[in-house]
């Protein structure tokens, strides 16, 4: 059966045709550029220059001056390691996972892969307990029911300068979600391309890779009118098949091993226009759209014979992720009594995902499941900061300011032959209006060696639901949160420093939560709304120190966490099953759960060797978690982690040696369900053997062999809930030895 036409609106990309534009221009525009022009680089490559990252504090600021625990991943860093998607950029960041497990669903049960790479876990939690953005704007929430998930990977590395990773709680600066930490994804910006001057500037790269055979190509132009107008148009295609794993058996059916047979593709297009138009304002208007599709041939869902009527004979699959994004910046240098400098930001977002299924059976009727998930959003903000100078060395910068969000969510499952006792199309949750208003301040008060910051937000949320078109009695809910924070940074010397931080977090429940709706009449179970339930709230404490030298330079913490009123996603609350008296699902808040561990970073710089540096970048993670009412252990929780790499840079090529070694997941760090087990994933070593050849000036080639050793492993994240007898645990496997190879050229 073929797949049906999407009517809904939507963007239409023609990605090759674009990007042979684009590419046509850029090379075009590098003849024009003089013999001795210099190439682009998007961030500095020595240490001489500090970054600056703006998630920690919401404005430009070193992250060394934060008291917090950040990781940026630069264009650099971006670029050298070939960070094709957001599993990538997790690679070498302790105590930070993402889960990708194979696809390996039907039509009507499991959720295994569907999301594809479904999110951050930091610290012990992920899901929508991790806030994810792009440019300072919220990315949509995963939505997970029943046999349905949508993950949240709507991003293109090819459109990002960095990304910013805040550890910790951060619902003082940025509201709900933020309890486990946030990501920011910051796309390119015209500056990067325009260094020196130039009128134009950009780049063209192009990447293969092994493990999934993946190809990509991409294309940046930037230019300048004048002084005040600056303007860039950047896109990027891929195409890709199913990410290889270790399994060996091609049955077609259950025990298939080999990973389904899958197609993505996907494309993305950025347009900038910065104005600059003097008296210290300047405007950025952005437009970005992301599309991401998947076509599966699912395998592992056919019977096995005996076949009976309602055998499956065949199965296939699409998923389709498009994101819009209409936003303008503003700023304003005011040296005003109330504000320094004034910043406001209004953005559209228009979020579209759906799964298509079709199912060949037997004898009995074929079986179509067509589902979406949306989120229309408007988010504002204006915000304000002054720096206020006191006797000696006393300086304060308050910063303060509103922020606004509105979301229109809704979902709906049409298809054909729909369970007994329903009825297609019906909606899983009610179509609902998700309102947030914030207000915020945080006080920097600099005094000598100390750093104290303290700070504060109130919010106020509310969820209407809407009754038009739903099968149950729809409720709505509102509430408030206060989050507060107190950062101390000391510095004992040039070298040294020494942070401590205190931080609220909390997570509204959403639209999916509050009214979850499953009923079925003949086989006795039933999903019930919850309108009394209460946001999640935690209390964080992180104490850390910083060394800078010429070496070495390293940064430890360690941390812990107080988690209360979880929400438990259709617990069973009532009912026994039986005729008159049918199982009764509900979303509540549970228990108290505690998180605490340890995170070490840095890198040894050995000194000249051959006329090159010799260095070595390390990291190291743990975490533990236990249920403080039941004692049990916390499963979203990793095994410790340590990275450890040998590096060697000269002027005209980098090549590194990267180790990965996981510790094993243990018994005793497992709950699990009376009667279950859980295959608990063994250690594991991998090598990863990279490196850049600088051609040119302009000119890049980088290449790497991962999983050096062929090494057969798996992931925790990807294989709880997985039971240890199963016969396909090979399917769960990592990809063995690949290669990854792309070609960047800047002008």
């Amino acid at each position: 059966m073929a797949h049906p036409t999407d009517n809904s609106p939507r963007f239409a990309l023609r990605p090759l045709a674009l990007l042979a534009a684009l590419a046509c221009a850029s090379f075009t525009g590098a003849q024009a550029q003089t013999a001795g022009s210099e190439p682009v680089q998007l961030v500095a490559a020595g240490p001489a220059l500090k970054e600056v990252v703006i998630s920690g504090s919401r404005s430009e600021q070193n992250p060394d001056e934060l008291p917090m625990s950040i990781d940026v991943i630069n264009a650099r860093a971006l670029e050298e390691g070939q960070v094709r998607d957001i599993r990538d950029a997790a690679r070498e960041l302790p105590n930070v996972s993402v889960t990708r497990s194979p696809a390996r669903f039907s039509l009507a049960s499991g959720s295994t892969g569907r999301e594809q790479n479904a999110g951050f876990n930091i610290r012990g939690l992920d899901g929508n307990r991790v806030l994810m953005m792009v440019d300072g704007i919220r990315l949509p929430r995963s939505y997970v029911f029943s046999a349905n998930a949508f993950g949240r990977d709507y991003l293109d590395m090819g459109l990002l300068q960095r990304i910013e990773v805040v550890r910790g709680a951060t619902s003082a600066l940025y509201g709900s979600d933020g309890m486990a930490g946030l990501v920011n994804f910051i796309t390119v910006d015209p500056e990067n391309f325009l260094k020196d001057g130039k009128a134009l500037g950009g780049q063209v790269s192009a990447g293969y890779d092994g493990d999934d055979h993946g190809k990509r190509l991409g294309a940046t132009v930037a230019g300048r009118v004048n002084d005040a107008v600056q303007w860039l148009v950047a896109g990027s295609v891929n195409r890709s098949r199913e990410l290889d794993n270790m399994g060996t058996n091609d049955a077609a059916n259950a025990d298939r091993t080999l990973p389904n047979p899958q197609k993505d593709q996907g494309g993305a297009l950025l347009a900038k226009v910065v104005l600059t138009p003097g008296g210290g304002q300047r405007h950025a208007f952005t437009l970005e759209h992301v599309d991401k599709t998947s076509d599966y041939e699912l395998l592992t869902a056919r019977s096995k014979p005996p076949l009976a009527a309602t055998s499956t004979l065949s199965s296939n699959s699409s998923t389709d992720m498009q994101r819009t994004r209409a936003t303008w910046e503003g700023s304003w240098h005011l040296n005003t009594g109330f504000a320094d400098d004034v910043k406001a930001t209004l953005s559209y977002q228009d979020a579209h995902s759906r799964e298509y299924a079709f199912e060949d059976r037997n004898t009995a009727a074929d079986r179509v499941r067509d589902v979406t998930y949306d989120e229309r959003s408007w988010q504002a903000n204006l915000q304000g900061s002054k720096v206020l100078r006191g006797s000696g060395s006393l300086v304060q910068k308050i910063t303060y300011g509103l922020d606004y969000a509105a979301a229109k969510v809704t979902n709906l499952q049409d298809g054909v032959t729909p369970p007994v006792g329903e009825t297609f199309p019906l909606k899983r949750f009610p179509d609902t209006n998700e309102t947030s208003a914030a207000l915020y301040v945080q006080d920097e008060i600099v005094s000598g060696p100390f750093s104290v910051t303290p700070g504060v937000r109130f919010d106020s949320f509310r969820i209407k639901a809407d009754q038009t078109g739903f099968g149950a009695q729809a409720v709505s809910l509102s509430g408030n949160a206060t989050s507060p924070k107190l950062g101390v940074l000391y510095r004992a010397n040039e070298a040294w420093s020494v942070f401590g931080n205190y931080a609220a977090g909390f997570r509204a429940p959403n639209a999916g939560q509050v009214n979850a709706f499953f009923e079925n009449p003949v086989s006795n179970y039933k999903t019930v709304p919850n309108g009394n339930l209460k946001p999640e709230k935690s209390q964080n404490f992180e104490l850390g120190v910083r060394g800078r030298m010429d070496m070495l330079s390293i940064e430890a913490a360690a941390f812990t966490g107080r988690y209360k009123d979880f929400i438990e996603d259709l617990r069973q609350v009532g009912g026994t099953g039986a005729p008159g008296n049918p199982l009764v699902f509900q979303s509540v808040n549970i228990g108290r759960v505690k998180l605490n561990g340890i995170e070490v970073k840095g890198d040894v710089r050995w000194g000249k060797l051959a006329g090159g540096q010799l260095s070595t970048p390390f990291a190291y993670g743990q975490t533990r978690g236990r249920d403080t009412a039941t004692g049990k252990p916390v499963n979203t929780v990793d095994p410790s982690r340590l990275t450890a790499g040998l590096r060697y840079d000269t002027s005209a090529f980098m090549v590194r040696l990267d180790m990965t070694h996981a510790a094993a997941k243990k018994a005793e760090d497992v709950t699990l369900a009376t009667g279950s087990t859980q295959f608990l994933t063994p250690s594991y070593t991998v090598l990863d053997l990279s490196g850049q050849w600088r051609i040119r000036k302009d000119l890049r080639l980088n290449a790497g062999i991962y999983n050096l050793t062929d090494k057969k492993h798996w992931r925790w994240a990807d294989v709880r809930g997985l039971a240890a007898n199963a016969s396909f645990i090979d399917a769960y496997s990592q990809p063995g030895r690949s290669v990854r190879v792309s070609l960047v050229a800047d002008f």
